[in-house]
């Protein structure tokens, strides 16, 4: 029996490597809402416990440094703090009135022992109003007060203190931040109605290079001699 031959339809073309088919990309972005989703939620958390810290700092008005007059204060309830370089700290009571024969400064340091034993000795009668109204809210556990109402009461005793420590604070060249924000930190401890950060006058930088042990400078003689 006769084979019957079928003739090839691609009779005299090349015979060449099959092209693959070509299909349109398809991208999965399932996996990448997934991930958005959890950083957002990341984002949103530390965000909301990462509250910047707000310190209160009282500093001296343009009115004030123009015209000192303006803000007396009373001699007895002034306590300066003087800080040098090195961790150094002097204090001393009241104001230079008369430059010829200035106060003396006394060290201390930044302890429990040092700087907090001279506020919390001069702001007793605030402190233990304080601590007082503090104990209250403690134990009048059948009502909650709330913060802002506690806050609102402390500035309203503070506020009517007569009797505590008007606290100068007075950094020369050279000190670390890091021991100013200490200093005003225990303010807080010891609840101090008022302090300001002010600058050192001439006869304060004279006692700051005396304690210290260095010579004055340069500038400072020639303003003497002329």
């Amino acid at each position: 029996m006769a084979e019957i031959m079928e003739a090839d339809s691609g009779h005299g073309k090349k015979k060449g490597k099959r092209r693959p088919k070509k299909h349109p990309a398809h991208i999965d972005m399932t996996p990448m809402v997934d991930l958005m989703c959890l950083l957002i939620t990341f984002f949103m958390l530390t965000t909301a416990f990462s509250k910047p810290k707000v310190m209160e700092i009282v500093l001296p008005s343009k009115e004030t440094t123009k015209d000192p007059d303006k803000t007396k204060i009373p001699k007895s309830r002034v306590v300066n703090f003087i800080l040098g370089p090195n961790n150094k700290i002097f204090w001393y009571n009241g104001l230079i009135d008369d430059p010829k024969h200035p106060p003396t400064l006394e060290p201390t340091d930044y302890s429990k022992d040092g700087v907090r034993k001279i506020l919390l000795r001069r702001n007793k009668d605030l402190f233990k109003k304080i601590e007082e109204y503090n104990l209250k809210i403690t134990k009048n556990t059948s009502n909650v007060i709330p913060k802002d109402t506690i806050d609102k009461r402390i500035k309203k005793l503070k506020s009517d203190d007569n009797l505590g420590p008007i606290v100068l604070i007075k950094a020369a060249d050279g000190v670390k931040y890091g021991n100013i924000v200490d200093l005003v930190d225990e303010m807080a401890i010891c609840n101090i109605a008022r302090y300001a950060i002010v600058d050192l006058n001439k006869p304060e930088k004279k006692l700051l290079h005396a304690a210290l042990g260095i010579p004055e400078p340069e500038e400072s003689k020639k303003g003497k001699h002329k």
